[in-house]
């Protein structure tokens, strides 16, 4: 994988033109894999996990799980949703919102990036939106985007792309 640094000294046209853009947060890595990229899924969960769920029983063929949680704290990723994304192909999750569960998330081989870690999980009802357009850090993100992440920062893209 490209640094998130390296593309963005490869690309700086792309972001005077507003095509990749710099996904801004208090950005926390779970997991002891540190960096993921690929298309992006999105999710605009609003405090709730049965679509999340759904999501991760499905094939996720290495997209990446963006998830909104709105302004409910409670977590909507731990070690068993977790482990369920890692046998069903999923490449990471990013979480603009809480997961729990720390210790047993460093332990899966899933790259997790998330905002922070609540004890208490999230309500196991519906109400949340899959394929939704997200707004993250002033950044709009969309279902089929691409996500660069590492420890430098996260790097979204409306299109693949390449390391030269």
């Amino acid at each position: 994988m490209t640094s998130t640094a390296d593309l963005c000294d490869l690309y700086t046209g792309l972001f005077a033109s507003g095509d990749v853009q710099i996904l801004q947060g208090a950005w926390r890595w779970f997991s002891n894999i540190r960096a993921f990229e690929g298309q992006i899924m999105t999710l605009e969960a609003r405090g709730c996990n049965a679509e999340l769920r759904d999501l991760l029983a499905q094939q996720g063929d290495a997209r990446i799980l963006v998830i909104d949680a709105g302004s409910d704290p409670g977590a909507l990723l731990g070690e068993n949703l977790a482990n369920q994304a890692l046998r069903n192909g999923w490449g990471g999750i990013l979480v603009n919102g809480n997961v729990r569960d720390c210790t047993a998330l460093a332990a899966i081989a899933l790259p997790v990036l998330a905002n922070g870690a609540w004890p208490q999980r999230s309500m196991n009802e519906r109400g949340g939106q899959i394929e939704a357009p997200l707004a993250i850090g002033g950044t709009c993100l969309s279902p089929g985007d691409w996500i660069y992440a590492d420890e430098d920062g996260v790097v979204l893209s409306k299109s693949k792309l390449k390391s030269s």
